[in-house]
């Protein structure tokens, strides 16, 4: 390559980029915010390492997350004109290692934790044996990636809290472990650990390797946990040509061992360590971003202050409402409107915390007609309702409550949720509970267990086969974007899930929350049901209800005559009311005014709250009411 070749890999960057590309020697951090081109940054500079002739592109090693991503960064190198290049993830390297360099490569690999788990849960006592495979696998995925093993799993517990009792726990996993050694099998994490000794106690396969790869670029180094990490410090051997990028604001997988802590201390491992920041944001409007930069002061970590790249545009809305139905009636209504306007239901996404508030938007978009998938699998196709509806019998049978809530029964369904549950159990438990009710409201027309079972298929599966409004977690919303987003239940218990309870939980919780505004292009809507405690994270940007609350008079209402407020605000509803050709307590009665002049609202949470407001006169009138006290206060 040329020095042409260099400007065409420059071009179209900004000069943060270019910083970050131009520094082709290691050691280099780059600490790149939601939506900076950080896929476009290091495989540029890729490019660049081999157009400068400073390393062979066979010389590269190039790690990420995902077989996807890992595709993404090859097709973009080869664009650019670059081939060679090994871009992999952690496990498809270390397993490439030990096939060609281990003197005993490994066994056969185990595809999925969650079988061998389920047959021996279904022997734990009652009612740990209903608790989901998944939930025991992601515990034993937690102690191997802190390089725990069954010897040290219970002293490494600290805060940590198992999905079953300890000693259950350890047990299952010894059993788990037993039944892999005697089928001769590994698991992933089993791959990572192996290279990992290869390298410790083979000097001949070591210095093959670090003879062929002399610089490495590791991606979402955010993401990266113990056993990862000590994997990559062994492929260095004390070498420091490494290129990690990453943000430590979306650093949101904390339960498989994850934690932001290697990329913020990046520069104290490496003293030479350049630390490039990418700033200037390509996917979220200004006013977005304003919103999410309000979290910063409470992130922590490497400050980073995103600035768009974009055209102003819509403000980003919180919303509270009376009930949930009103909540959803909402999100239904905006969607449409949206939809009308031009926005694809495709660049629409609907994004919550735990799995089973989808159900209720699966139904309301069904009723619709609105089209939508589900990612991570919709409410009849996950575990209690495809096991359910496969064991009810007979199928013309018609007592449906009674044979459902049997079922569940048998399953391990507790009508009143259980403390301390995880978020596969807390999915399974409200998926039965829903399953419940659905078939008690059924009963009420006398139908068959097949006719209850084609009236779910009718309610729930208008899925659109990977077309129509997205329907995903928080946790599946990484590196995706959406022209608008709904980021619903923001309420304590939800987000943050009351499962988080340590100051470094409650911090991924955050994260979680910043992750969600910062996947939002142009409309971004925020809802919460006033009901339940508003999200304290809301509370943090200044727009939660407890933010700056005003008590009501303890010596009465005041009157117009003693009150700019109640003043203005008796102006405003005598000119709405003559534009709307209705009489004034139509719009508000007088003590509702007196109410709105005593709370003070200072946003739609708080004024949401004052009795004889509901959702109605909210949306029709709220904005209104907050300029009006605006301006009074201001005079």
């Amino acid at each position: 390559m040329t020095a042409t070749d260099i400007e065409r890999i420059l071009e179209g960057l900004n000069s943060e980029q270019q910083r970050a590309v131009r520094a082709t020697r290691g050691p280099v951090c780059i600490l790149a915010g939601a939506g900076a081109g950080k896929t476009t940054t290091i495989t540029r500079r890729i490019a660049c390492q081999v157009a400068s002739g400073d390393i062979a592109a066979d010389s590269i090693l190039a790690v990420t997350f995902t077989d996807k991503a890992a595709g993404e960064m090859r097709t973009r190198l080869e664009r650019l004109g670059v081939g060679g290049v090994r871009a992999r993830t952690f496990h498809s390297a270390a397993l490439g290692q030990l096939h060609h360099l281990a003197e005993t490569p490994p066994g056969g690999i185990l595809p999925s934790k969650v079988v061998a788990l389920r047959q021996i849960a279904n022997t734990l006592p009652k009612p740990y044996k209903f608790r989901p495979a998944a939930d025991l696998a992601t515990e034993i995925e937690w102690a191997k990636n802190r390089r725990l093993n069954p010897g040290t799993y219970e002293a490494g517990l600290g805060s940590h809290e198992p999905p079953i009792p300890a000693d259950l726990m350890l047990s299952v996993w010894q059993r788990y472990e037993r039944g892999k050694r005697d089928r001769s099998m590994v698991d992933f994490e089993d791959i990572l650990e192996l290279a990992i000794r290869m390298h410790e106690d083979e000097e001949a396969a070591r210095e093959r390797f670090q003879a062929r790869y002399l610089a490495f670029t590791v991606d979402e180094y955010q993401d990266v946990n113990t056993l990862q990490q000590t994997l990559l410090e062994r492929w260095l051997g004390g070498r420091d040509d490494l290129c990690v990028v990453g943000d430590d604001y979306q650093s949101i997988y904390g339960f498989t061992g994850a934690t932001p802590r290697h990329l913020l201390e990046m520069p104290q491992r490496f003293p030479r360590t350049q630390v490039i920041r990418l700033e200037t944001n390509y996917r979220s409007s200004p006013e977005i971003l304003a919103f999410a930069n309000k979290l910063v002061p409470q992130l922590g970590g490497a400050e980073k202050v995103l600035k768009s790249s974009l055209p102003s545009g819509e403000t980003p809305e919180v919303r509270p409402f009376s009930s949930e139905a009103a909540e959803r009636g909402f999100v239904v209504e905006q969607i449409k409107e949206l939809h009308e306007e031009g926005v694809p239901y495709e660049e629409i996404a609907i994004l919550y915390r735990i799995n089973f508030r989808s159900e209720d938007y699966e139904e309301s978009l069904a009723g619709a007609g609105i089209p939508f998938q589900v990612r991570g699998g919709n409410f009849l196709s996950r575990p209690a309702a495809r096991r359910l509806l496969n064991r009810i019998r007979p199928p013309s049978a018609t007592d449906v409550a009674a044979k459902v809530r049997e079922v569940a029964e048998k399953d391990g369904w507790s009508p009143e949720l259980p403390e301390g549950l995880g978020e596969q159990e807390t999915t399974r438990q409200n998926d039965l509970t829903r399953l419940v009710h659905l078939a008690e409201e059924f009963d009420a027309t006398g139908g068959s267990i097949n006719d209850f079972v084609a009236d779910l298929q009718a309610r729930f599966t208008s899925e659109g086969g990977g077309r129509g409004v997205n329907l995903l977690t928080l946790h599946r919303a990484k590196g995706l974007e959406f022209e608008t987003v709904f980021l619903v239940r923001l309420e304590e218990g939800e987000l943050p899930f009351k499962r988080a309870k340590s100051d470094e939980a409650v911090a991924e919780e955050r994260r979680l929350f910043y992750v969600g505004i910062t996947r939002a292009k142009r409309h971004l809507f925020v809802t919460r049901v006033v009901g339940a405690k508003a999200s304290r994270f809301l509370v943090e940007l200044g727009i939660g209800p407890e933010s700056k609350r005003a008590p009501l008079s303890s010596t009465g209402p005041r009157t117009a005559s003693d009150d700019p407020a109640m003043s203005a605000l008796k102006r405003w509803r005598l000119q709405r009311a003559r534009d709307d050709s209705v009489p004034a307590f139509v719009v508000f009665h007088d003590s509702t005014l007196e109410a709105i002049a005593a709370a003070e609202p200072d946003d739609l949470a708080q004024l949401a709250e004052v009795p004889g407001v509901g959702p109605t006169k909210l949306d029709r009138y709220g904005h209104e009411i907050l300029q009006t006290l605006s301006a009074a206060g201001s005079s």
